[in-house]
């Protein structure tokens, strides 16, 4: 028995789905479908490496070269040849905005830095923050926290929240993580040194040595009243144990942001 064919999620369907060459009587038609329109739009619109838009699509990186590759050809074919070019039908679902890879988050940023406007707009109009999380309370050591917490804010104001497990990865993999999952700001208790540096390399903004409740952290962000760190350390590294050892949050590993690096 054939293994049935995996939905492919989109975030929009499109909004012109009918090309036809300018004064030429329509001969022939090409069918893309819009599972293929959204792999152009991701890949070659929003500059999307193929395992970003895999993602986003919730399919495997191998199946979205095959469909990027299939969608290219019929876009050639009729460009080339004079075809029609209609997109519709697939297999396809539409987003509803609570995956974790999902509109288009993850393939926001397109360089290693982020401009002034980008991040003020950002904070006026939509953004994502995660905190690290366990039990309701912001985890106190960035490298070893086992959940997220993501927050997507509109208009200064949660819309949606879902906590998401790290699957194991720490320390530097955790930025990459963040910064596929799309997130703008960190809320986090202690972080190291080089940890702090790749998140500023992915332009996360990074608000450290935070503890309590994380729901309540993040409502004091979004009301400018957060109570953070700016020169926040973790000194776990300086020692020969790990996490797994000693508690995070005692204040003779300085975890909790309060131990200053000298």
């Amino acid at each position: 028995m054939a293994r049935p064919t995996k939905a492919r999620r989109i975030c929009m369907e499109a909004a012109y789905d009918n090309f036809c060459p300018n004064g030429v009587p329509a001969r022939e038609k090409v069918i893309m479908t819009m599972d293929e329109y959204e792999t152009i739009r991701l890949v070659d619109l929003e500059k999307c490496t193929h395992e970003q838009c895999a993602k986003q699509m919730g399919i495997a990186r191998t199946t979205v070269t095959e469909i990027y590759e299939s969608a290219r050809y019929k876009m050639a074919d009729s460009i080339v040849n004079g075809k029609t070019l209609e997109i519709s039908g697939g297999n396809y679902r539409l987003c509803d905005g609570t995956a974790l890879f999902c509109c288009n988050k993850i393939c926001r940023r397109t360089s290693t830095s982020v401009g002034k406007d980008d991040i003020q707009r950002k904070e006026t109009d939509r953004m994502r923050i995660a905190v690290t999380y366990e039990n309701g309370e912001i985890f106190q050591h960035f490298g070893h926290t086992e959940q997220f917490k993501l927050y997507d804010i509109e208009n200064s104001q949660v819309v949606r929240s879902q906590i998401v497990d790290t699957n194991g990865q720490g320390h530097g993999a955790l930025a990459g993580f963040l910064t596929e999952a799309g997130a703008d700001v960190l809320i986090c208790g202690g972080i190291g040194g080089g940890a702090q540096s790749a998140l500023a390399t992915a332009g996360i903004k990074l608000y450290g040595g935070v503890s309590g409740a994380a729901d309540e952290a993040v409502e004091a962000y979004l009301a400018g009243k957060l109570d953070y760190n700016p020169d926040v350390r973790c000194s776990h590294h300086e020692h020969e144990h790990s996490c797994a050892e000693h508690k995070c949050g005692e204040d003779k590993h300085g975890c909790a942001g309060n131990e200053m690096l000298s």
